[in-house]
């Protein structure tokens, strides 16, 4: 399914959801499984074309294979071997809920989506497969926004502040155990209490170090159970967190997640596509930042109940790494979001190789299933092989045996109908992408991006008041109090000591001559005095030579 030559554009052809409704077909034409297949795929609501059944390995054009519109948003799991199409099945039903007049968000791993920006090309493989599935294939881009966390790729940069990613997931990031996660919370708690807003990691690195200072020890004390030692480990994985480049991811300005519900002029559903240009240095952190988003969306669209067709279809890549070593807690918030948010109009596909990467919890709640080739090379391939085929429902199918047949492209299907009830397992050639089967050129990429109404409100980052700053502030006037109240004690213990080494004051001079001069002027001083006289003056001139 590689792309050769480019044709000219022509008009986009009936999408798959807007395609007529067909009857079930009847008479002998079709075998006994063809009929089944097509009867329970033949809905009255709007659905999408997902593909055709296979039988004898060729493709039954008039047993089609869809999904309710109005069913997406009972999520979905889209699972199987890598290089067995899971991306362009990604690829096939992002394009056509998106001509439903449907927003899609999906996390671009590997960069291959990025086409969806950018019409298909044929060629003679792709027409000839085409032409047996009786598609009616025509090169069509799709509407399509390119998001990058942080800036770091080409994209509309995508931030959260750290308070609003909340402690449960920032713990899932740094690798936090079930103590350290429940102490990170109260120190989320501490900031709320002190009105620190915590925006960006340096905000959160502020506040910790400060409840390990001598000056926030008393404060420490008072943020019962947190031990100055865990908020040691916390601030360590901070640290480390923060040297391996997530310092762009947080901060503001914040992405509003209603920027992703938009519909282009045409009434397309605007595919966003995020791209993770460094999943291998950071799988948990592009995972993490995926559930935030959808958390987001949980917190701020309203209730709607049973519609029609879903506000935003959600397709999550590389699903595996969302719940590799997480803790119970963030398990349970994972398995809530996908349990209600249904009810607010959003629908999820997880991505992945095997069903068994995602919790039962999780697992359960998907009403649709699109399971492309499994490899059964190893013992545990074979354990988890089993343990998919257990999870379909009875079939006329051989699933340990097919599941490892399946070709490139073709996937068993089953999907949830419009009264809630599975359709019959079917073995599926899926439809190939109008869009470019390949990345997009870079140059497109950032004339898309520039040209986009949220470059300018998401391009420059702010850097506003926030716990560090305020607490900068808070540790300088401490400071030059403490300097002042040095100053004061110096200064009274220096007039302290000049007012022991000064002379008495003049009032004690005249006192001490007063008494010398009331001594001086007695009668009996007198007396010695004169008789002192005499004696002297007696031996100076000869008395005491008559002597």
């Amino acid at each position: 399914m590689t792309a050769e030559n480019a044709p000219e554009e022509k008009p986009a052809s009936p999408t798959p959801a807007e395609a007529p409704k067909e009857s079930a077909p009847t008479g002998g034409a079709l075998s006994k499984n063809a009929q089944t297949i097509a009867a329970g795929y033949t809905f009255e609501e709007p659905a999408i074309q997902l593909g055709v059944l296979v039988e004898d390995d060729a493709p039954v054009p008039a047993a089609g294979v869809r999904i309710p519109l109005g069913m997406l948003n009972r999520h979905g799991l889209i699972a199987g071997a890598t290089g067995t199409g899971k991306t362009k099945t990604l690829q096939v039903l992002a394009e056509a809920i998106s001509a439903a007049g449907v927003p899609v968000f999906a996390a671009d791993v590997k960069g291959d989506l990025s086409g969806l920006a950018s019409p298909g090309q044929s060629s003679d493989k792709l027409t000839a497969r085409t032409q047996k599935l009786g598609q009616e294939w025509t090169a069509l881009a799709s509407p399509v926004e390119f998001y990058a966390l942080g800036g770091n790729g080409t994209g509309i940069p995508v931030r959260a502040t750290v308070s609003a990613f909340g402690p449960v997931l920032l713990s899932k990031v740094l690798g936090l155990n079930d103590v350290q996660e429940s102490s990170l919370g109260l120190v989320f708690h501490y900031a709320d209490q002190q009105g620190l807003p915590l925006l960006d990691l340096s905000d959160l690195r502020a506040v910790l170090t400060h409840l390990t200072s001598d000056d926030g020890k008393e404060e420490l004390k008072a943020v019962g159970g947190l031990s100055s030692a865990t908020v040691g480990v916390i601030l360590r994985s901070l640290i480390t967190f923060s040297d391996q480049g997530a310092e762009a991811f947080f901060g503001e300005p914040e992405f509003d997640s209603a920027d992703l519900m938009r519909t282009a002029t045409d009434g397309r559903g605007i595919i966003s596509l995020l791209e993770l240009p460094n999943l291998q240095s950071q799988p948990a952190v592009f995972s993490t930042f995926l559930m935030w988003l959808l958390a987001d969306l949980f917190t701020d669209l309203p209730e709607v109940g049973d519609v029609d067709k879903p506000k935003l279809v959600f397709f999550f890549d590389e699903a595996h790494l969302l719940f590799n070593g997480a803790s119970k807690a963030f398990l349970q918030s994972i398995a809530q979001t996908v349990r209600l948010i249904r009810s607010k109009g959003v629908g999820i596909f997880f991505v992945t190789q095997t069903p068994k990467d995602v919790p039962d919890e999780v697992l359960a709640q998907l009403g649709s299933r699109v399971q492309h080739q499994l490899r059964a090379h190893t013992p545990n391939d074979a354990k988890a092989l089993k343990q998919t085929v257990a999870t379909f429902p009875k079939s006329a199918y051989d699933l340990q045996e097919v599941l490892q047949t399946l070709g490139i492209g073709e996937a068993i299907v089953t999907v949830m109908d419009p009264d809630g009830a599975p359709t019959p397992v079917a073995w599926t050639r899926m439809y190939a992408p109008q869009t470019l089967m390949a990345p997009t050129p870079d140059a497109e990429m950032q004339q898309i991006v520039s040209a986009s109404p949220l470059y300018s409100k998401y391009a420059e980052p702010i850097d506003r008041d926030s716990a560090r700053e305020m607490l900068a502030r808070k540790l300088e006037e401490g400071a030059k109090a403490h300097e002042a109240e040095q100053q004061a004690q110096a200064e009274a213990e220096a007039a302290q000591s000049e007012a022991k080494a000064e002379p008495k004051p003049r009032a004690s001079r005249k006192q001490e001559k007063s008494m010398i001069e009331e001594v001086v002027g007695s009668s009996v001083f007198k007396d010695i005095a004169r008789t002192a006289g005499r004696e002297i003056v007696r031996s100076i001139f000869g008395t005491a030579r008559r002597r």
